[in-house]
């Protein structure tokens, strides 16, 4: 209820449900109203979300990520700093993204920035090839989802055209022969909005489908949407 509450932009009436629960709520029902939140752009909520999440998960650093997340996508690229710095402070240890690909019988595994593939150097071109297609469509880089502290433009940009997700899909569009079998990528943590978009372009441009099985959900992508309709 609170995820549909959410979805409908319904935040003060999925609240009023939360806080009148005849149980405790746990970290998935506050984690979909901070999902919600960052979707609707509430961000005084989004927080008192987080600090429900933490007081139950203090470790887990899917909270701080999401509250960090937040804040970038509204801009907030201070407060999200602050949020990284308070899990340094705390030594919560962040998990790495990983994107996981299957082919020719084997399991392909990739994280940004990877360079430790055998076909790199193959990869690379393509993924520049379908980067160059993407820009080029007008899907400019949501430079708001890189994580790493760093104030150069062009380094934020490159950093986030080599996510994970984005080195599988060009993996998968240069090895894979039957243009009729979608390729199918499993992801150990939430997909961020640029490798959403990224993915959805791309199946419009390669006219190819994708599915993608992140941490919340599956997203099937197919003629430049997604299943999940911009909500996840």
């Amino acid at each position: 209820m609170v995820d549909l509450m959410g979805r409908a932009g319904l935040l003060s009436d999925a609240y009023k449900l939360i806080i009148s629960m005849p149980m405790k709520p746990n970290s998935g029902v506050w984690g979909a109203l901070m999902g919600a939140c960052k979707k609707h752009n509430n961000i005084e909520l989004g927080k008192e979300a987080f600090d429900n999440m933490l007081a139950l998960e203090p470790l887990d650093s899917r909270n701080y990520l999401s509250l960090s997340n937040m804040y970038s996508s509204a801009g907030l690229r201070k407060e999200s700093s602050e949020v990284r710095g308070l899990m340094k402070k705390r030594s919560v240890i962040r998990i790495p993204g990983s994107s996981c690909i299957e082919h020719g019988k084997r399991i392909h595994r990739f994280v940004s920035g990877d360079r430790s593939h055998p076909l790199e150097e193959e990869i690379s071109k393509k993924l520049e090839e379908l980067v160059k297609k993407v820009r080029g469509s007008g899907a400019w880089a949501r430079t708001e989802f890189v994580l790493q502290d760093v104030d150069d433009e062009e380094v934020r940009e490159d950093m986030i055209n080599k996510h994970s997700e984005k080195l599988a899909i060009a993996f998968g569009l240069m090895v894979s022969a039957n243009l009729r079998m979608p390729l199918v990528i499993t992801k150990n943590l939430r997909i961020c909005g640029d490798c959403h978009e990224f993915a959805k372009v791309v199946s419009r441009l390669e006219g190819r489908e994708i599915i993608i099985r992140d941490k919340k959900r599956f997203h099937h992508f197919s003629n430049g949407s997604c299943s999940c309709r911009d909500y996840w």
